[in-house]
């Protein structure tokens, strides 16, 4: 089966953006153990148009995308990608809470959850996120903030 060029090239952008966007560092990842959830949280409009176009992501500075990937350690290998149940709300320093909804993209060696959500400029949400990876009991547990910028 042949990929399709313009899918491929979609598929190599959205991976550099993620990439780009979820620097190796602390501050966007969590271990536990077993497991490594990796975390972002930016504005659509950082997205290239094409790869926002491919995976029906609306690009707007008021318009925040989260980003979960759950993988699994492997001794001697690279981490693999595994699906989970990932659920979460963001809230705002004023104390309102806004349920995310997540849905899953699926790609030969990956697996994301993304959810959008509006975001105001100078706003700083706390993110609380639940990822429970499949066949365990218990999920996993990250919390994080972020000031977004839409000006």
């Amino acid at each position: 089966m042949r990929i399709p060029r313009a899918w491929f090239q979609g598929l190599v952008a959205l991976l550099a953006v993620l990439v780009w966007a979820m620097p190796a560092s602390a501050e966007n990842m969590q271990d536990f153990g077993e497991y490594v959830v990796h975390y972002n949280a930016l504005t659509t409009d950082m997205l290239p148009p094409k790869v926002a176009h491919e995976y029906g992501i609306k690009r707007s500075r008021s318009r925040g995308m989260l980003n979960i990937v759950v993988l699994k350690k492997v001794l001697g290998a690279t981490a693999q990608p595994v699906a989970a149940r990932v659920e979460g709300k963001a809230v705002s320093l004023t104390g309102v809470s806004m349920p995310l909804s997540f849905r899953e993209i699926r790609e030969p060696n990956a697996i994301y959850y993304i959810a959008e959500f509006k975001v105001h400029n100078e706003e700083r949400l706390r993110f609380e996120i639940t990822a429970q990876p499949e066949g365990q009991k218990e999920a996993l547990k990250v919390v994080f903030s972020k000031q977004f910028f839409t000006e």
